[in-house]
């Protein structure tokens, strides 16, 4: 009998609270993480294979040539408060300052020649008590040049060695003074007839003024101005050099702006989406006004710089020389044994002022008097030309018409008269009337105080018309700035809103 196979074993029931056991076989291989997968496709770059892919990257470029375009204005616009500030709030006034300091020491040593050559008639020129009330307020105005110099020094070791020499031989320079105006008011001379006593005294101060004081005071400005220049240019080639990184990087914004509005318009075949229109117009009006600005920024730290720093530095440097050649002719009448040496400084002084072309001519105070009347009589401003050299040579050369012009005219003409009356002063010692060439020259029987006081207002004037183009460019250049430590990051926000909220609906349409 055959016997048929057995039914396969019920399975037997589950004690009640026993769970089932996952079967190793049934259950496969384990899952990948998604997260791992994710990453994979980056790295193998298969999200570029797909359209929400390619938008992503689309954003992302333009995302981050946004961020590029705000570091290049953040770091083009540092660059010009940079240049603003030193041209026009920190060094450049403190420069302009430290040319006092050779005005002031020059005036008080021409102030100390007056009182000496005029002796007991304390009534002659300005007079003895205006003569010692502009010393001291010269010493003053030295002293205060000297701080801004040391200021300006910083880490300089050569150039605050030399403001404290000057501040040392100031002390010395005044207690020489003292001892010659003691021994002068002793000796109650009459004027012109100065004691030898005094001679040696004074000789020694104006040896140190001439010799060491003022010669040093006029390096700390020729120092301080060339740093001054040499952050110029650096600032400003730094600004110039935004400027073009501003629109270069504006223009690969733009590019990539319109690359993903064409893919959108291809893909999807639709018109233009007006989000990325509007990001695309506002990239274009940062990129133009970024450009601009610090295109007009440069212009006005230019005309700081030339119009302004430059003229009023070299213009205080004609003044401060003006003022000692004056008192070379007080030097010229007090000490006749060094008569010829004082006419030489004169010269030389007159000819840093105005160089008049005299051909073949010998370089001498005639010469010179005849030569400054041709040339600088046939001068006419605004003509961009000058037949002399100098300082005022140089402020010829570039002088307009209009307001700088007159003032410049009205200064050659001031100088012209003072070198007139040093000519019939010297003319008057020369054939041996030394009273009257000691009352010319202080004014008794001419106007050569009153006149040297219009040639300096003149000047002052002259000065006082590039103090104003000076004022007018920083105060230009500080309202271009006005309001743009927020404008880069609130534009680039706005754009940056702008591209998400255009992309936002076309990634939409493939969740």
């Amino acid at each position: 009998m055959t016997m048929s196979p057995a039914p396969p074993a019920a399975h037997a029931p589950r004690p009640s609270g026993q769970q089932a056991q996952p079967d190793p076989q049934a259950a496969g291989p384990p899952a990948v993480p998604q997260r791992t997968g994710r990453l994979r496709t980056f790295v193998r770059g298969r999200w570029l294979k797909t359209i929400p892919g390619r938008i992503r990257a689309h954003v992302v470029l333009c995302l981050a040539a946004l961020v590029a375009l705000l570091a290049v204005l953040t770091v083009a616009l540092g660059n010009a408060r940079d240049s603003v500030e030193t041209i026009g709030h920190d060094a450049g006034p403190q420069v302009v300052a430290t040319g006092t300091l050779y005005f002031a020491l020059s005036d008080m040593d021409a102030q100390v020649s007056n009182v000496l050559l005029i002796g007991r008639e304390h009534g002659l020129g300005i007079g003895y008590d205006e003569s010692l009330r502009l010393y001291e307020k010269r010493r003053a105005e030295a002293d205060a040049a000297a701080v801004q110099a040391a200021q300006l020094a910083g880490r300089d070791p050569a150039l605050r060695r030399t403001v404290q020499e000057v501040l040392d031989g100031l002390g010395k320079y005044e207690r020489l003074v003292g001892q010659a105006m003691q021994i002068d008011a002793q000796s109650n001379h009459a004027p012109g007839q100065t004691p030898a006593q005094v001679l040696n005294a004074y000789r020694q101060a104006t040896d140190l003024m001439k010799l060491q004081l003022l010669p040093k005071a006029y390096n700390i400005t020729l120092d301080t101005g060339a740093t001054v220049r040499q952050s110029y240019e650096t600032k400003r080639s730094a600004v110039l050099t935004g400027r073009t990184w501003v629109a270069v990087t504006g223009v690969i914004v733009l590019l990539l702006l319109i690359a993903t509005q064409l893919y959108l318009v291809r893909t999807f075949r639709r018109v233009l989406n007006p989000a990325l229109v509007l990001a695309t117009l506002a990239t274009v009006v940062l990129t133009a006004v970024g450009a601009g600005l610090l295109t007009a920024h440069a212009g006005h730290i230019r005309t700081a710089k030339q119009d302004g720093f430059d003229s009023i530095l070299q213009l205080s440097r004609a003044r401060a020389i003006s003022h000692s050649a004056f008192a070379d002719e007080s030097r010229y009448l007090l000490d006749p044994g060094r008569a010829d040496t004082y006419e030489q400084t004169y010269l030389d002084k007159s000819l840093s002022v105005i160089y008049p072309d005299l051909g073949d001519k010998p370089v001498n105070l005639e010469n010179y008097y005849a030569g400054l009347e041709q040339k600088a009589g046939a001068y006419r401003p605004g003509s961009g030309t000058a037949p002399f050299l100098g300082f005022f040579g140089d402020e010829a050369r570039t002088a307009g018409g209009g307001r700088e012009g007159d003032a410049l005219a009205k200064t050659l003409a001031a100088y012209r008269t003072v070198q007139r009356n040093d000519a019939r002063m010297r003319q008057l010692a020369s054939a041996g009337n030394r009273a009257a060439a000691v009352d010319l020259r202080m004014g008794r029987t001419s106007n050569a105080i009153r006149d040297f006081d219009a040639y300096d207002a003149a000047l002052s004037s002259l000065t006082a018309v590039h103090q104003d183009a000076f004022d007018k460019a920083i105060e230009d250049a500080d309202g271009g700035l006005r309001g743009w430590n927020a404008v880069p990051p609130v534009a680039v926000a706005v754009i940056a809103a702008l591209i998400l909220a255009g992309v936002r609906p076309r990634l939409a349409e493939f969740r």
